[in-house]
């Protein structure tokens, strides 16, 4: 990438530095210096959780500055050009490949369409994920998905093909850490949910903003009754939920390596230190003035 296309413009580093969000900024030089991103690579360059840089992301392009970057290229390569031939041919002849199709249609209540069938075979020959891996990550994708969006609602094919491009990138390639990431991600949506309930949404699902949060502050190490506290310090605060606001709480305690309930208390007594009642502290001092009295008078009485 050439040093005219690193430049920075005046116009986005207005937009960067209004926005405050270092990672944000973080991530748009590490865009322009290597002309894209994915979000594994980014978050090893920039020592931030996916979860983090996703949030970024989405701050970039609300400032429009994912839009026509220049030397952009898109976050995930691209799969080769299948041919129907090609598909046909290989669901002949791979008893593997054409029991993942069957299996696909039936989960899906749908036949698979020509560009389903050529998205499917590219995750399956493309990427090189197992047949077995495949089914498993389509049931995931399906139960995350209806999760989300309702019963019965189904994802695309291009929704389960991101899910596999991840999974490809995480390295999930048999049925063993296929297994492992799907209990994680469970457990991660459990403790999603407590978050959701303790902000006192429950009656809609989180948006995708408001998900990366809360993702953000669980990968940080954040259990449910420490962002609880962070809630409270932000509705006594602001008078409502800020998102912003939290977010600066929780990842001041992160900075400071205060992650539970516990932990947090103790950070607070560390920098208010002692704390005394305004009645006490008047006593105190009434009390030092008439040491200071007494002294005094021993002392002119000795004189005497």
């Amino acid at each position: 990438m050439s040093e005219e296309k690193a430049l920075l413009t005046a116009g986005e580093a207005d937009r960067l530095l209004a926005c405050a969000d270092g990672t944000a900024a973080l991530l748009y030089l590490h865009i322009l210096r290597s002309g894209g991103f994915s979000l594994s690579a980014a978050a090893g360059v920039l020592k931030r959780s996916e979860a983090e840089v996703a949030l970024a992301a989405d701050t970039l392009r609300r400032l429009g500055l994912l839009d026509g970057i220049r030397g952009d290229r898109p976050l995930q390569a691209e799969t080769p050009e299948y041919t129907a031939e090609d598909i046909v041919r290989r669901a002949d002849s791979d008893s593997a490949f054409a029991g993942l199709v069957s299996e696909a249609e039936r989960a899906l209540g749908r036949v698979l369409s020509s560009n389903d069938l050529r998205l499917l075979f590219g995750i399956y020959d493309h990427l090189g994920l197992p047949a077995d891996v495949l089914m498993l990550l389509l049931h995931h994708c399906i139960e995350t998905y209806q999760e989300r969006s309702g019963a019965g609602r189904m994802p695309t094919m291009r929704y389960i093909e991101k899910e596999a491009w991840y999974w490809a990138e995480q390295e999930i390639l048999n049925l063993d850490a296929a297994e492992a990431h799907i209990r994680r991600e469970r457990s991660q949506r459990a403790l999603g949910e407590q978050v959701k309930d303790l902000l006192q949404i429950r009656d809609r699902a989180l948006t995708a903003g408001e998900r990366r949060y809360v993702d953000a502050w669980l990968d940080l190490g954040f259990s449910p009754e420490s962002l609880a506290i962070a809630y409270d310090r932000t509705v006594l605060s602001t008078g409502k939920l800020v998102w912003k606001y939290m977010d600066r709480i929780v990842r001041s305690w992160s900075e400071k390596g205060l992650y539970t309930p516990a932990e947090i208390e103790a950070g607070d007594a560390r920098r208010s230190g002692p704390k005394r009642s305004g009645a006490a502290a008047e006593r105190s001092d009434s009390e030092k003035l008439a040491d200071m009295r007494r002294l005094y008078e021993t002392m002119k009485g000795g004189e005497d």
